[in-house]
């Protein structure tokens, strides 16, 4: 290490993934000066005021009692550095430079962290990704806020060191308090707050879409007049759902973390998310000046619910369709380009028509025939190809809802048989990277749809339907799922028949 120079490590987001930054400080004769280079924005600016403070409130002498020019330069500069996560290692880095910390290896340790003004460490975002780029990187310590130290743990074969204040990352580095890595506390898995099958009343067909969608990831949109459940259906989805894997967790976490929405440790729930139909495609797709992830990521192996589906912009649902199909979003700028995992199933709900009562067998529509046409056209036909079930939730009588019987609970009972499902897709997929009969191409569609004699003769007689090729290889993804949710080999003309069912649309 150069007399008057220091450099540690720390680390920025792009996406959900995270970059390692060099932090170097340098103290040069003159006039007092506290300048920050490498392409920082103004949070970041800002950090010099934080450093100062936080080390004259620590009882060490600050940078703006030094009658010297300092510079803190954040490598690679071409990166773009955003947010306040640096305070901590440009406040470790100062004091290395100015020899009042005792020297240490600065080769195998990050810091990141935001500094108070007292010196307390207010967390941050990311932390879990950061922590899974300095195992692989080979650092051996990251030392971040303790409100973010749970999570970082869930990585392994790093050491996560927990820290309070600015003190006590000094006497952690000095040798004067002893070092204690952070482990992972698991957390009990939530009380579930969706609706039970059994208090939907009626909706049979609708239960029957939500199992097999569960079961092999497909999307759902579910037509019919407003009030008749739509939106608890599409809550009661989330019931049925198989708990997540240790794999998908971490996926859904690093989404969360780099959100900022999350610092508690793991997810342990599948997401559910219902952006109303005012957001914007920036908060809906991804993206932004700095970019973060939009509500398709964050439902990232959950659920997307969208309601009133006509109602949202047309160019946010022309969007939706390639992450439909690639399962990941691209946010394109001019010097990069990021990828946001984005593999959720989407459960849409809408009228038939602007009144909401066009074919409802007791209330009469008032919409002309164009207003419902040109209702229905929104929703255009290559996002309806994306959509494997189209189903219609008719209104349930009265006499039905004030029926009272004794009603056992059904979700966990359909879960059991979901999972099962799910469980011969896992072994049917152990040598590729998808989970569920929605994420096969084409070719493995044809190739894992084990059709029967009586489904080849079945799919003959569809030559003469306007199903697409796209159609024609999600009815064999959906036939395929029915069969597993029965436990089938193969495929019969009856599971097909039931896939198409769901297909056909008369009014859309």
């Amino acid at each position: 290490m150069l007399k008057n120079l220091a450099k540690v490590y720390s680390a920025e987001l792009e996406g959900i993934n995270a970059k390692l930054i060099e932090v170097e400080v340098d103290l040069n004769v003159g006039l007092h000066a506290f300048n920050i280079v490498g392409l920082a924005d103004k949070a970041l600016n800002e950090a010099k005021e934080r450093v100062n403070s936080a080390l004259k409130n620590s009882g060490i002498k600050p940078p703006n009692r030094e009658n010297r020019k300092i510079t803190v330069n954040l490598a690679p500069a071409d990166i773009k550095k955003t947010g306040s996560q640096y305070d901590l290692a440009i406040a470790v880095g100062y004091l290395l430079a100015t020899k009042q910390i005792g020297d240490f290896e600065t080769k195998d340790k990050i810091f990141i962290g935001e500094l108070a003004l007292d010196g307390r460490l207010r967390p941050v975002s990311g932390a879990l990704n950061i922590a899974e780029m300095a195992r692989e990187q080979g650092f051996k310590y990251l030392f971040l806020p303790s409100e973010n130290a749970n999570e970082a743990a869930v990585i392994k074969k790093i050491n996560v060191v927990a820290l309070g204040t600015l003190e006590d990352a000094i006497e952690i580095l000095e040798g004067r308090k002893t070092l204690m890595p952070a482990t992972f506390a698991d957390s009990p898995l939530g009380e579930n707050s969706a609706p039970d099958f059994s208090e939907i009343k009626g909706q049979e067909n609708a239960k029957r879409a939500l199992a097999i969608a569960a079961s092999g990831g497909h999307n759902l949109l579910m037509i019919g007049p407003p009030g008749v459940g739509k939106s608890m259906l599409a809550q009661a989805l989330v019931a049925i759902l198989p708990e997540l894997s240790f794999i998908e967790a971490i996926e859904t976490t690093k989404i969360y973390s780099a959100a900022g929405l999350n610092q508690s440790g793991l997810m342990k729930e599948r997401p559910f998310r219902a952006p109303h139909q005012t957001a914007s495609i920036a908060a809906i797709i991804g993206g932004g000046t700095q970019p973060k992830p939009g509500e398709i990521s964050l439902a990232h192996r959950g659920v997307l619910f969208l309601d009133e589906l006509p109602e949202f912009q047309k160019n946010i649902l022309e969007a939706l369709r390639q992450p439909l199909e690639a399962g990941a979003v691209h946010v394109a700028r001019a010097k990069s380009s990021i990828i946001f995992p984005a593999k959720f199933t989407l459960v849409s709900a809408m009228n038939p028509c602007p009144c909401g009562f066009y074919g409802d067998a007791e209330k009469e529509c008032d919409c002309s025939a164009y207003e419902v046409i040109k209702y229905q056209k929104k929703i255009s036909g290559p996002l309806l190809d994306r959509i494997d079930l189209q189903i219609k939730v008719p209104r349930v009588k009265i006499a039905e809802l004030r029926e009272k019987r004794a009603v056992e609970p059904m979700s966990g009972k359909i879960k059991k048989n979901v999972e099962n499902a799910r469980k011969i897709q896992e072994h049917r997929f152990k040598k590729l990277k998808i989970k569920t009969n929605a994420e096969m191409s084409s070719k493995q569609a044809e190739e894992f749809g084990a059709l029967d004699a009586s489904a080849e003769k079945f799919l003959s007689t569809l030559d003469k339907t306007r199903l697409s090729p796209r159609g024609y290889y999600r009815l064999l993804k959906t036939a395929r799922t029915i069969a597993d949710l029965e436990a089938r080999e193969s495929v019969s003309a009856e599971h097909l028949a039931e896939a198409y069912s769901y297909r056909l649309r008369e009014e859309i």
